[in-house]
């Protein structure tokens, strides 16, 4: 494992490891005692913030059809799948770990028919783009126990080439599972939160492979109960931002979480301005553990899919036109906050599903693999 440029300790020493696990446990715990005590943009439960509601849900209906599966893939070197990305007839898919680079080509059967792989260790990618020029962009940007100095952007050129760019946060560790790589190349990640409070960063200078780069905030969106049923923690599994994907023209983003797709117009490359507006929410099938997301090769129907064997891989088709997004001011003088508004939370529903995330971090994060 490769973190900062050098590798990481073979393994964390029992009592570092409890001290991080009860902090954990001790922090969330205390959002529950909080809870109906703390404002209301903390809980994310619709109280009025700087930001827009969520878009009819009678418009995802108009802008979407039914669920259609593809179908699956059965490959045991796809259990994790958490990055998509679709290029004519080719789907591309990423798990969740491993020990190289490696990007996965499937057919229309989701049988596997190519690699792309690079002498690259990640320590945990958890989402991936694919850019004009034929480069997939890998997010090495998870971190469940938040203790990561740095995450990493790696470029897997057609060639084979792959370069690690290395990016710190202004402001401590956060878990990223979501990347959007903007028509002008900048990239975007988007934080997982248990409270549906997620954050955007994007590099503050150019990427360079020399140097730590440090990441700027950009943009808020607060992520609120939905009802759609699915993931693997309950109705946590409704604010928890999984994956992300921007059309192949940039016309259109996305991100998702275990349940629902939001999708945005996008004007250019001002992914914040875009943020800012109101998504259209598509409820997505139920999945065990839906975590990826791309356009497919329209540019406007959606696929998804997840971890697990087999895994379904599902494309929400097209049916209608998302309205264009009007022309907007330079991204750099945004700063961006946006509502993704279900059915609000109450400061006790809130506390619960603390209760429920401190359970999964406490008692799951025990058995990641590379974490």
């Amino acid at each position: 494992m490769i973190e900062h440029g050098g590798p990481l300790p073979e393994a964390r020493t029992r009592r570092s490891w409890a001290r991080s696990r009860t902090a954990v446990g001790a922090l969330l715990c205390a959002a529950v005692v909080a809870g109906p005590f703390l404002p209301g943009s903390f809980l994310s439960n619709g109280v009025p913030r700087s930001g827009v509601e969520t878009a009819a849900a009678e418009e995802a209906v108009a802008l979407y059809g039914d669920p259609l599966d593809l179908c699956a893939v059965t490959d045991a070197r796809l259990p994790e799948i958490s990055g998509l990305a679709v290029s004519g007839s080719t789907t591309l898919a990423m798990n969740d770990g491993g020990d190289a680079v490696t990007v996965y080509e499937l057919d229309g059967s989701c049988a596997v028919t190519g690699e792309r792989t690079a002498a690259v260790d990640p320590y945990d990618p958890e989402d991936m783009a694919l850019a004009a020029d034929g480069t997939v962009w890998l997010a090495d940007t998870g971190d469940n126990r938040l203790s990561r100095t740095t995450v990493a952007l790696i470029a897997l050129a057609p060639d084979g080439v792959a370069t690690v760019y290395r990016m710190s946060y202004p402001d401590g560790p956060r878990d990223a599972e979501a990347l959007l790589l903007a028509p002008d190349g900048t990239p975007y990640l988007v934080t997982k939160e248990v409270l549906g409070s997620s954050e955007v960063y994007r590099p503050a200078q150019a990427l360079d492979a020399g140097a730590v780069v440090p990441l700027e905030q950009v943009a808020d969106l607060a992520f609120s109960l939905t009802g759609t049923e699915g993931g693997p923690v309950g109705r946590a599994g409704q604010l928890l931002v999984t994956g992300g994907a921007v059309s192949p023209d940039g016309a259109v983003l996305a991100l998702r979480t275990y349940t629902d797709a939001y999708v945005w117009a996008l004007a250019g490359s001002d992914v914040p301005a875009a943020l800012a507006t109101a998504p259209v929410v598509v409820p997505l099938p139920a999945a065990p553990q839906g975590e990826a997301i791309a356009f497919a090769a329209d540019g406007r129907s959606l696929v998804v899919t997840g971890e697990g064997l087999p895994a379904a891989v599902t494309a929400l088709p097209a049916a209608g036109a998302l309205a264009p997004a009007a022309s907007t001011a330079p991204a750099e003088a945004v700063g961006a906050t946006a509502t993704a508004a279900g059915a609000p939370l109450s400061p006790w529903t809130a506390g619960a599903i603390a209760v429920v995330a401190a359970a999964v971090l406490v008692a799951g994060v025990g058995r990641l693999r590379r974490r």
